[in-house]
Protein backbone atom coordinates (compact mmCIF):
# COMPACT_ATOMS: atom_id res chain seq x y z
CA UNK A 1 0.00 0.00 0.00
CA UNK A 2 1.60 3.36 -0.92
CA UNK A 3 2.36 5.77 1.89
CA UNK A 4 0.63 9.53 1.32
CA UNK A 5 3.07 11.78 0.84
CA UNK A 6 1.96 14.75 3.39
CA UNK A 7 0.87 17.67 1.26
CA UNK A 8 2.11 21.34 2.79
CA UNK A 9 -1.30 23.63 2.89
CA UNK A 10 -1.45 27.42 2.36
CA UNK A 11 -1.61 29.39 5.29
CA UNK A 12 -5.03 31.17 5.57
CA UNK A 13 -3.77 34.55 5.28
CA UNK A 14 -0.54 36.26 5.70
CA UNK A 15 -1.79 37.52 9.04
CA UNK A 16 -3.78 34.85 10.15
CA UNK A 17 -3.43 34.83 14.52
CA UNK A 18 -3.03 30.52 13.72
CA UNK A 19 -1.24 30.44 10.99
CA UNK A 20 -0.08 33.51 9.22
CA UNK A 21 3.38 33.94 9.31
CA UNK A 22 3.75 37.68 8.98
CA UNK A 23 1.51 38.39 11.99
CA UNK A 24 4.03 38.95 14.70
CA UNK A 25 1.30 37.75 17.85
CA UNK A 26 0.27 34.66 15.96
CA UNK A 27 0.72 30.84 16.40
CA UNK A 28 2.31 30.77 13.19
CA UNK A 29 1.18 27.09 12.42
CA UNK A 30 2.50 25.33 9.54
CA UNK A 31 -0.44 22.48 8.36
CA UNK A 32 -0.34 19.64 6.03
CA UNK A 33 -2.56 17.16 4.76
CA UNK A 34 -2.15 13.50 5.33
CA UNK A 35 -4.98 11.21 3.64
CA UNK A 36 -7.83 12.03 5.19
CA UNK A 37 -6.84 14.07 7.21
CA UNK A 38 -5.09 17.34 8.00
CA UNK A 39 -2.53 18.34 11.09
CA UNK A 40 -0.28 21.15 12.41
CA UNK A 41 2.65 21.37 14.77
CA UNK A 42 2.16 24.09 17.46
CA UNK A 43 4.58 24.31 20.93
CA UNK A 44 2.93 26.90 22.96
CA UNK A 45 5.43 29.17 25.15
CA UNK A 46 5.57 32.22 27.67
CA UNK A 47 3.64 34.29 24.88
CA UNK A 48 0.66 31.79 25.33
CA UNK A 49 0.89 31.31 29.30
CA UNK A 50 -2.35 30.50 31.69
CA UNK A 51 -1.37 28.91 34.97
CA UNK A 52 2.60 29.07 35.29
CA UNK A 53 3.86 26.65 33.19
CA UNK A 54 0.73 26.21 31.40
CA UNK A 55 -0.54 27.15 28.24
CA UNK A 56 -4.03 29.18 28.29
CA UNK A 57 -6.84 27.69 27.08
CA UNK A 58 -7.72 30.24 24.79
CA UNK A 59 -4.02 29.74 23.07
CA UNK A 60 -5.07 26.10 22.86
CA UNK A 61 -8.79 26.93 21.34
CA UNK A 62 -7.23 29.42 18.82
CA UNK A 63 -4.47 26.32 17.60
CA UNK A 64 -7.63 23.81 17.09
CA UNK A 65 -9.72 26.45 15.68
CA UNK A 66 -6.69 27.02 12.99
CA UNK A 67 -6.06 23.59 12.41
CA UNK A 68 -9.48 22.86 12.28
CA UNK A 69 -9.90 25.74 9.20
CA UNK A 70 -7.85 23.20 7.43
CA UNK A 71 -10.29 20.59 6.79
CA UNK A 72 -12.10 22.35 4.23
CA UNK A 73 -9.17 21.27 1.76
CA UNK A 74 -10.42 17.71 1.84
CA UNK A 75 -13.45 18.92 0.45
CA UNK A 76 -11.73 21.85 -1.89
CA UNK A 77 -14.62 24.29 -0.49
CA UNK A 78 -13.95 27.61 2.05
CA UNK A 79 -16.00 27.41 5.19
CA UNK A 80 -15.88 29.20 8.37
CA UNK A 81 -16.14 27.98 12.07
CA UNK A 82 -19.69 27.73 13.40
CA UNK A 83 -19.34 26.03 16.60
CA UNK A 84 -16.27 25.22 18.36
CA UNK A 85 -15.93 22.47 21.66
CA UNK A 86 -12.93 22.26 23.12
CA UNK A 87 -11.87 19.44 25.70
CA UNK A 88 -9.19 20.45 28.36
CA UNK A 89 -8.57 16.37 28.97
CA UNK A 90 -4.99 17.22 31.09
CA UNK A 91 -3.15 20.51 31.65
CA UNK A 92 -0.95 21.61 28.62
CA UNK A 93 2.80 22.49 29.43
CA UNK A 94 4.58 25.42 27.61
CA UNK A 95 8.01 25.00 25.70
CA UNK A 96 6.83 21.18 24.25
CA UNK A 97 5.47 19.87 20.94
CA UNK A 98 2.19 18.98 20.35
CA UNK A 99 0.42 18.20 17.24
CA UNK A 100 -3.05 18.66 16.47
CA UNK A 101 -4.56 16.62 13.95
CA UNK A 102 -8.25 17.06 12.68
CA UNK A 103 -10.85 15.59 10.06
CA UNK A 104 -14.30 15.41 8.72
CA UNK A 105 -16.44 13.29 10.64
CA UNK A 106 -19.47 13.87 8.47
CA UNK A 107 -20.80 16.67 5.93
CA UNK A 108 -24.50 17.67 6.22
CA UNK A 109 -25.22 19.83 3.38
CA UNK A 110 -23.13 22.61 3.61
CA UNK A 111 -22.24 21.71 7.25
CA UNK A 112 -19.12 20.04 8.43
CA UNK A 113 -18.21 18.19 11.23
CA UNK A 114 -14.73 18.62 12.39
CA UNK A 115 -13.05 16.72 15.33
CA UNK A 116 -9.44 17.06 16.28
CA UNK A 117 -6.90 15.65 18.84
CA UNK A 118 -3.94 17.87 20.42
CA UNK A 119 -1.28 15.15 21.35
CA UNK A 120 1.65 15.97 23.22
CA UNK A 121 5.10 14.72 22.15
CA UNK A 122 5.11 11.94 24.80
CA UNK A 123 2.34 10.11 22.98
CA UNK A 124 -0.30 11.87 25.82
CA UNK A 125 -3.79 13.51 24.51
CA UNK A 126 -4.05 16.60 26.35
CA UNK A 127 -6.96 18.06 24.69
CA UNK A 128 -9.56 17.19 21.71
CA UNK A 129 -12.21 19.50 19.62
CA UNK A 130 -15.00 19.39 17.79
CA UNK A 131 -16.43 22.56 15.75
CA UNK A 132 -19.21 23.12 12.67
CA UNK A 133 -17.97 24.46 9.74
CA UNK A 134 -20.01 25.67 7.21
CA UNK A 135 -18.96 26.14 3.35
CA UNK A 136 -19.29 29.29 1.64
CA UNK A 137 -17.80 31.06 -1.20
CA UNK A 138 -16.13 34.06 -2.08
CA UNK A 139 -18.97 36.47 -1.65
CA UNK A 140 -19.40 35.71 2.08
CA UNK A 141 -15.99 37.11 3.19
CA UNK A 142 -16.51 40.48 0.23
CA UNK A 143 -19.88 40.92 2.59
CA UNK A 144 -18.04 40.13 5.80
CA UNK A 145 -14.32 41.34 5.80
CA UNK A 146 -12.07 42.01 2.84
CA UNK A 147 -11.34 39.33 0.50
CA UNK A 148 -8.69 40.77 -1.05
CA UNK A 149 -6.51 39.66 2.02
CA UNK A 150 -6.85 36.05 0.51
CA UNK A 151 -4.82 36.79 -2.43
CA UNK A 152 -5.78 34.06 -5.02
CA UNK A 153 -6.87 31.62 -2.09
CA UNK A 154 -9.99 30.86 -2.71
CA UNK A 155 -9.63 30.10 -6.39
CA UNK A 156 -7.36 26.93 -5.85
CA UNK A 157 -10.38 25.37 -3.18
CA UNK A 158 -11.78 24.72 -6.93
CA UNK A 159 -8.27 23.37 -8.42
CA UNK A 160 -6.62 21.72 -5.57
CA UNK A 161 -9.44 19.86 -3.36
CA UNK A 162 -10.35 16.49 -3.41
CA UNK A 163 -13.39 14.89 -2.36
CA UNK A 164 -13.18 12.02 -0.20
CA UNK A 165 -15.69 9.63 1.84
CA UNK A 166 -19.06 10.98 -0.02
CA UNK A 167 -18.27 14.56 1.13
CA UNK A 168 -18.18 15.73 -2.41
CA UNK A 169 -19.63 18.95 -3.20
Amino acid sequence: MPVSVPQLLPYHTSTCLGCGPQNPHGLHLVAHRSGDSVYADVTFTDRHVGAPGLAHGGAVAAACDDVLGFTPWLIGAPAVTRRLTVEYLLPVPLNQPHRITAHIEMRQGRALHVRAAGVGGDGIIRFTADAVFVVVDAAHFAAHGDVSGFGGLLEQFGRDGVSRNGLAR
